[in-house]
């Protein structure tokens, strides 16, 4: 655990309020309202890491990472709450997440269409050198 703040950011799996991260995920993020709750706790369940951040011992933002735990991580679903927005709790989220765990010295990747600034301070950049390739979802029910 580590305080930023008023906020403490902790790694503890234990500790996150499911609720919180599903009213977010299902409401509030362009990039997941699809999912159903039994999806998102799957994948917070299959992650590799979680990062939470209170304050009063309420939630106020989260991130979560899949990884071979060896050398590449991908970072997902990072997001801070409208009361907690404006406070750089953001950044820190990105900072425990990235550079001060496990995967401090990995390769890290993410998809978004927002905070790229928030990101470029963490060495992200757009990957201009032909090597990364990406297959979008494919609806399999297209497929048949």
């Amino acid at each position: 655990m580590r305080i930023f703040g008023e906020y403490e950011l902790d790694d503890d799996r234990a500790r996150l309020d499911l609720d919180v991260v599903w009213q977010f995920l299902s409401t509030e993020a362009y990039w997941g309202r699809w999912r159903t709750r039994a999806q998102v706790e799957a994948a917070i369940d299959g992650s590799w890491r979680v990062v939470g951040a209170y304050r009063g011992g309420s939630m106020t933002g989260f991130a979560r990472a899949f990884s071979d735990g060896v050398s590449s991580a991908y970072l997902a679903d990072v997001f801070v709450v409208a009361s907690a927005r404006g406070s750089g709790l953001g950044k820190e989220i990105v900072r425990e997440m990235i550079d001060n765990g496990p995967g401090a010295g990995f390769r890290w990747m993410l998809h978004t269409a927002d905070a790229h600034g928030l990101y470029r301070q963490f060495g992200f950049a757009e990957h201009t050198k032909g090597r990364y390739l990406e297959r979008e979802g494919v609806n399999t029910e297209s497929l048949r």
